[in-house]
């Protein structure tokens, strides 16, 4: 297999998308994910820029890393300094990583227009903040801001940036897309230009402005980048950088590139699932390879076509990156689609057995009421194994009470919330208050449970939603309510339905607890 680099910015790039906030303890915990998969590069922010980052990099120096290199990120020095008087460059120089990723301007407009400096003094600035870098010690990553662009505004100036870079002795001359608006075809073009030039020390940085950045990166591979940079599960500054979720198991499953260690493969998705996790983002379902949805299917025909053949519709096996086959639930799936959903966690049904009848009539009348399994897989899961007498809730709920109060100026309203538990001969009663009823009403169920099931304590809500499905009822409508949950190393979401919001919640909420419950009586 042939190496390639892959070169993590989530620290950097990833931190300065819309509500993305890390905490250096969620750098570090980052940083420790990503070199347990096998990752080449960690660009780990630009120590000049905040107090934060620079406590970041005192603490990683501490960081016993096996497969990682850390990167420190910084500018050409200022237009009106050398490096030496520079202080950022300094700064930049102290945070301890032998590499540092160096960006200049590789566009004509972006110099004269952006850094107001000739494109001459432009060329020095790349060349002597390289070479200074390089003198004391360190290997560079040179990125060619908006390379692209301005390889289209003025080819013969672009390569000069590059080559001002290489003959100060930058041992990776990245291209970077960085408005994200040229197309693949444009990309390997112009990189395998840049290979053809400097030879096998090119890299690719796109984003993800057009939906081609996972794309533009591996049509530069192709023409010969030696080097890909983007954000682990593909959020970044606008519309994001190019998905290494993506990247990595597209080049390394099919086109024989080493992008990790072979074995680390398969904990693909539990990385990305984790990186969101520490991000306090929802991972996108349809994310190829490690979203819900990458292996999901639910038309008959696919479902059927599947199961007696794998690569009928699957283009890899979802086990390769850690990911699973799901064969979703509803008004299409018939009997065999529910065998073989059920046969994961019940073994040994078949298919004409009076069990599997049974649930199909529970099913379909759970679905007349406005139950929607194909987006709750655990409620589902719940539904049969308590059918098939396999699992049954170890506590009883005996009642529960929401108090609601809102003064005239009062602008977010407080909830209070009564639970009263039972489990076995003990009974535990707690209350708590929320932003709204059924934020008060998860913490009082919460804080009940935690008393006989500490695990509980591991738990927490990551997505809320109501649907109305009779809304020509107007108040009276049923009301659908999902909830997804997470514990850290896994996520799943349950379902409730009822013409009351608070009931239909407090459905979903006992689902969940359950199904947590369940999962660590499985040992999961």
């Amino acid at each position: 297999m042939r190496n390639l680099e892959i070169f993590d910015s989530t620290l950097r790039d990833g931190a300065q998308a819309r509500n993305i906030s890390f905490t250096v303890e969620d750098k570090l915990n980052i940083v420790r994910a990503l070199d347990a998969l096998g990752v080449r590069y960690i660009e780990a922010g630009n120590p000049t820029s905040n107090p934060k980052d620079l406590e970041f990099f005192t603490r990683a120096a501490l960081l016993h890393l096996q497969n990682a290199e850390l990167v420190a990120f910084g500018s050409t020095r200022h237009r009106e300094r050398t490096p030496q008087d520079d202080p950022l460059l300094q700064r930049l120089l102290g945070a301890g990583t032998g590499t540092v990723a160096i960006f200049g301007k590789s566009s004509e407009l972006h110099a004269r227009e952006v850094l107001g400096v000739s494109l001459e003094e432009n060329l020095h600035m790349i060349e002597e903040t390289v070479r200074y870098c390089v003198q004391n010690g360190k290997q560079i990553i040179f990125d060619g801001e908006h390379f692209f662009d301005g390889y289209k505004q003025n080819p013969d100036y672009a390569m000069r940036t590059l080559q001002a870079a290489a003959s100060a002795g930058a041992m990776r001359l990245v291209l970077c897309d960085t408005n994200g608006g040229c197309f693949p075809d444009e990309i390997a073009e112009i990189t395998g230009k840049a290979v053809a030039r400097f030879g096998g020390v090119v890299g690719i940085h796109c984003h993800d402005d057009m939906g081609c950045a996972v794309a533009g990166s591996l049509m530069a591979v192709g023409a010969g980048a030696v080097q890909v940079q983007g954000t682990f599960i593909g959020f970044g500054e606008r519309c994001g950088n190019a998905n290494l979720s993506a990247v990595i198991p597209s080049l390394q499953l099919k086109r024989g590139y080493a992008c990790i260690p072979e074995g680390q493969l398969c904990e693909l998705t539990a990385t990305a699932r984790y990186v969101a996790e520490v991000a306090n983002i929802v991972l996108p379902s349809q994310l190829p390879y490690v979203g819900a949805s990458a292996f999901a299917h639910k038309g008959g025909m696919h479902i059927d076509g599947v199961t007696k053949l794998r690569s009928s519709f699957e283009h890899v096996d979802p086990a390769s990156v850690g990911n699973e086959r799901d064969l979703l639930l509803s008004e299409m799936s018939g009997r065999t689609s529910l065998l073989h959903k059920i046969r994961a966690f019940a073994p040994g049904l078949r298919k004409d057995s009076a069990q599997v009848a049974q649930l199909m009539d529970i099913l379909k009348g759970l679905e007349f009421e406005g139950y929607q399994f194909e987006s709750a897989s655990a409620s589902f899961e719940l539904v049969v194994l308590r059918h098939l007498e396999l699992f049954s809730s170890p506590y009883r709920v005996e009642l529960f009470r929401i108090v609601g109060e809102q003064a005239d100026k009062q602008e977010s309203k407080l909830s209070s919330a009564i639970v009263k538990v039972q489990v076995g001969e003990r009974s535990e009663i707690t209350a708590a208050e929320g932003q709204g009823p059924v934020n008060a009403l998860d913490k009082a169920l919460r804080k009940a449970l935690e008393v006989f099931y500490p695990e509980i304590r591991d738990i927490r809500l990551v997505d809320y939603k109501v649907r109305v499905m009779e809304p020509q009822r107007a108040t009276a409508a049923k009301v659908r309510v999902f909830i997804e949950t997470t514990d850290g190393a896994a996520s799943w979401t349950t379902v409730g339905v009822s013409t009351d919001i608070i009931n239909a919640s407090f459905k979903a909420l006992t689902d969940s607890m359950d199904y947590k419950l369940y999962r660590s009586a499985k040992g999961l």
